[in-house]
C-alpha cells in the first residue's frame, strides 16, 4: 500500500479525506427528527455559523490509540490551519479553495479541494439543512449532546459523531468512525473565539513548485 493513502487516513478525523461527510449536519426531507433533537441540530449550526475566528489546541487518537496534538485555527468563512506538534511533521492549511496537506517528514504534499471535504463543515459561510448527509442520532450527554451522521444517499458507510458542551455551548470535539467500525477522534482541548488572525495562516504553497532559496511552506 502507498504511503499516500496513509496520510490521508491519518488526517481523517479533520475531514480531509471523507468527501460523503462534506454536509455533516444537513438532513434530507427523509430524515425527520424529534421536535427535541431538531432543536439540538439547529443549536449546533448557529454556534458553529456564529464561530467566525477561533483558536485553540487538539489531541487526536487514531484507532490504535496513538495520540497526536497540535494547534487549530478557523477563520470563516473557508480557512482553517491544523499545526501538528512534533515529531507528527503534518501540517493542514485551508485557503478558501483547497485543503493542503503537508508532511515534512515524508516530504509530500496533497491538495483536496475544500468542498469535497467535511472540513466545509466548519468553514461554510452557512450550514445547510437540506441537503447530502443524515442526522442518524442525537445524543444527550451529562453536559452536553452529540450529533451522529452518515452519507444520505448510503454512497460510503461510515459516520462522523460532533460533540458539543452545554454550558457554555462549545464544540468539544468529533470522531470519525470508519466501515470497519475503527473510530479516530479528535478532542478540543481549548477553543476560543479571537477577534483577528492573520491571513498568513492560512496559506501553504507546494514547496515542490518554489525556487532554491525561498521560503518552503
Amino acid at each position: 500500500m502507498s504511503r499516500t493513502p496513509d496520510l490521508s487516513r491519518r488526517t481523517l478525523a479533520l475531514g480531509l479525506a471523507c468527501a460523503p461527510f462534506a454536509g455533516l449536519l444537513a438532513v434530507g426531507p427523509a430524515a425527520a427528527l424529534p421536535a427535541a433533537d431538531q432543536a439540538l441540530v439547529n443549536k449546533a449550526v448557529a454556534y458553529l455559523e456564529g464561530l467566525t475566528q477561533a483558536k485553540g489546541t487538539f489531541v487526536q487518537t487514531d484507532p490504535r490509540g496513538v495520540t497526536t496534538q497540535g494547534e487549530i485555527f478557523l477563520k470563516r468563512p473557508g480557512k482553517a490551519r491544523f499545526a501538528y506538534a512534533a515529531p507528527s511533521g503534518l501540517l493542514v492549511v485551508s485557503d478558501g479553495n483547497l485543503v493542503s496537506v503537508a508532511n515534512s517528514k515524508l516530504k509530500t504534499f496533497e491538495s483536496y479541494p475544500l468542498g469535497a471535504t467535511p472540513l466545509s463543515l466548519f468553514l461554510a459561510r452557512q450550514i445547510r439543512l437540506d441537503r447530502g448527509v443524515q442526522v442518524t442520532r442525537v445524543s444527550r450527554l451529562a453536559d452536553g449532546f452529540s450529533i451522529t451522521a452518515r452519507d444520505g444517499k448510503k454512497e460510503a458507510e461510515g459516520q462522523i459523531t460532533l460533540t458539543f458542551s452545554d454550558a457554555p455551548m462549545q464544540l468539544v470535539g468529533w470522531t470519525i468512525t470508519d466501515p470497519q467500525g475503527q473510530g479516530t477522534r479528535v478532542r478540543l482541548t481549548r477553543l476560543e473565539k479571537v477577534a483577528s488572525l492573520d491571513d498568513s495562516l492560512f496559506v501553504l504553497k507546494d514547496p515542490r513548485n518554489l525556487r532554491p532559496g525561498r521560503s518552503r511552506m
